[in-house]
């Protein structure tokens, strides 16, 4: 499916190059390096720009779906063997056999009903991973094209949409990015490493940290009154920054202008605290939220507002959490706002 015509992942490949080399290419012309320098640099960097987009799609992303299918056709296959070297071959009476017969059968329906949801996924999942990769690799296609076409003759205009292939490669780089943290956190090979920290403190320093990002749309980031009270917790702090960064980016992207993100904690319990990230913004309808968590799940609504990012935040979100035996939870109202809530262990006395 990654080998079909409209999306490989040489094609993907190329397109990465391609615009590292262009943007190679700029730079050393405008620094007033030689032809022969220039067209060592650019053939340098596009080739080993190559050789790691190759390499990491075909790593995290095109094995692993190979591994999907080899899944599905050995469990068929290996079954229905394990089934007749158990069951039928060792000398039972009739009415034995047709009782292990009729459980084998029912086991069986049981499989298939799961395989096909299994299958069910992956058509999803690939369809939707298709779309996240061509969006960023056609836009760097069609700014590559142009400046072929002869747009880089006007430097100011090469500038720019360079700059634009530029960031769509960055969008690809943080796609892969995101897989490889997904695939290591549901795989249990990610380590924890924890430590007490003061939430609120974390809080402040993610809103800092975003702040150039929600001033744009003026948006509010606070702690809300009452809960300044400092709250000791014991988790791993780095990965919980993570998770509370991509609740608050979420927040601004969908949160109205000059609206505001507003962070909720208490302690539910003598051992776990509450956090909530709630914004203001457009909401999300009843239907869509308890598949919110899935990779590369979007409302259609967001995706026609052409909402940023990759698709894989409240997912990981989710892994972190359920890696340090926690959970996390929304509710919303369209029009209103959405609230994200998580727990966390309080400190160890």
């Amino acid at each position: 499916m990654f080998e079909s015509k409209n999306y490989s992942t040489t094609r993907i490949s190329f397109y990465i190059s391609a615009s590292a080399g262009a943007a190679a290419l700029l730079l050393a012309t405008t620094t007033g390096c030689g032809i022969t320098a220039s067209s060592i640099i650019t053939i340098g960097v596009a080739s080993i720009s190559f050789i790691v987009a190759r390499f990491l799609i075909d790593t995290f992303i095109y094995r692993r779906v190979k591994l999907i299918y080899k899944f599905i056709n050995q469990t068929k296959a290996s079954k229905r063997e394990e089934f007749f070297q158990k069951n039928i071959l060792p000398q039972q009476s009739l009415d034995e056999v047709g009782e292990e017969v009729l459980k084998w059968a029912d086991h069986r329906k049981d499989e298939m009903e799961l395989l096909e949801k299994n299958e069910a996924f992956r058509k999803e999942f690939l369809q939707n991973l298709s779309h996240e990769f061509k969006t960023p690799a056609f836009a760097i296609q069609g700014y590559l094209e142009t400046l072929i076409d002869g747009a880089a003759e006007n430097q100011e205009v090469s500038r720019k949409f360079l700059s634009n292939a530029y960031k769509n490669t960055e969008r690809l780089i943080h796609l892969i990015s995101d897989l490889d943290e997904i695939t290591r956190l549901e795989s249990g090979k990610q380590e924890l490493h924890y430590q007490n920290f003061v939430i609120q403190d974390l809080i402040n320093d993610v809103f800092e940290t975003l702040s150039i990002k929600t001033s744009v749309k003026k948006i509010n980031c606070l702690i809300k009154k009452g809960c300044e009270q400092p709250i000791l917790v014991f988790a791993d702090k780095e990965k919980i920054r993570q998770v509370l960064i991509n609740l608050v980016d979420n927040a601004s992207k969908y949160g109205s202008e000059k609206g505001k993100i507003e962070a909720s904690i208490y302690k539910t319990d003598d051992i776990s605290a509450l956090i909530e990230i709630t914004d203001d913004g457009i909401g999300i309808a009843e239907e869509h939220l308890p598949r919110i968590f899935e990779r590369f799940y979007r409302t259609d609504y967001g995706r026609s507002r052409n909402i940023g990012g990759t698709g894989l935040g409240l997912a990981i979100c989710k892994h972190i959490l359920e890696a340090h035996g926690q959970f996390i939870q929304a509710r919303s109202t369209p029009g209103i706002g959405t609230t994200f809530g998580f727990t966390l262990q309080l400190a160890k006395k």
